[in-house]
């Protein structure tokens, strides 16, 4: 599994210097402000902006497989028939059918990552690879593309909610440069309730990658509803200085629902709408427990 979402360009918020991030479809967690919908399931899929349909009925004259089929002037699709040849998305007049998700050999991607490579010298940059969960796709592509990143000397950023067995991490360590860290929240049943499951896996790998040396970015998706709050902080911090864990950075991501407009588009339910961001000072506050706690390297966004 390894289909493709998006490789972006100019990235400065995806690790140090300027990196071309690439999103990687499939996720095991199921986060209920999830931003980038699109890369939730494994498969490929068809993203429809319904609203903007004339009717015209273009893509169910075109499609080879029968896959789209007209009902009272509105086009129906069926899944299960697409082929995904991309017919009906080239042929739409008005532009509304995309298809999500775009297979790659690792020769192909890393020729479209080398284009960039300047910038990575210029800026102290690299790639990026994120998802949905990278760390889920087939580990041995993602092996081989790390092994030719290091080959030309390109650094690598793993951008990981953490919820895989571990021995994945053991294949690529030596190859990784920075591991962006999700935290979300220390409460088991908080995070089944928010993400989808509890969050020992995520916590034991966590420490098992400190103790193997990694270097860390720890990132805390910050929910007012969440974890937006002083002793949900606290509860990270402590379990950062229970097992002796030293993120060169820690970077509190204010919550933001720029993504929800995806899911009508997907038929997908966005469940994220009585969530909230804190506001500004309370994000200080968090950065200060933080700071004082001596993670010094604490900011707000990144």
């Amino acid at each position: 599994m390894k289909n493709i979402t998006n490789i972006q360009k100019f990235s400065i918020h995806d690790g140090d210097g300027i990196r071309t991030t690439v999103f990687f479809k499939g996720c095991p967690l199921k986060c209920r402000w999830c931003h980038n919908p699109e890369t939730q399931r494994f498969e490929r899929e068809m993203q429809i902006d319904r609203e903007k349909c004339t009717g015209c009925g273009a893509c169910a004259a075109i499609c080879p497989n029968g896959a789209i089929h007209m009902e009272e002037g509105r086009p129906i699709w069926n899944s299960d028939a697409c082929t995904f040849c991309g017919k009906c998305e080239n042929f739409c007049p008005t532009g509304i059918r995309e298809i999500i998700g775009r297979e790659y050999t690792v020769k192909e991607l890393l020729k479209e990552l080398m284009k960039d490579q300047m910038f990575y010298e210029e800026s102290g940059g690299g790639v990026t690879l994120s998802g949905g969960e990278v760390m889920a796709m087939d580990i041995d592509y993602i092996l081989e593309l790390a092994k030719e990143l290091k080959r030309q000397d390109v650094t690598l950023t793993i951008d990981t909610c953490g919820y895989v067995p571990y021995d994945r991490f053991q294949k690529i360590l030596q190859y990784v440069n920075t591991f962006l860290y999700d935290i979300k929240v220390m409460d088991p049943e908080i995070h089944k309730e928010y993400m989808g499951t509890d969050n020992k896996l995520i916590l034991d790998n966590l420490v098992r990658l400190a103790k193997d040396g990694a270097r860390i970015y720890i990132r805390i998706p910050t929910v007012k509803e969440v974890n937006g709050n002083e002793q949900s902080m606290r509860e990270i911090i402590a379990f950062l200085q229970e097992h002796d864990i030293h993120p060169a950075q820690v970077n509190l991501l204010p919550y933001h629902d720029t993504g929800s407009g995806k899911y009508r588009k997907l038929d997908m339910e966005y469940k994220g709408t009585d969530l909230h961001a804190p506001d500004r000072e309370e994000m200080e506050a968090f950065v200060a427990l933080f700071q004082n706690a001596g993670f010094k390297n604490t900011k707000i966004g990144g």
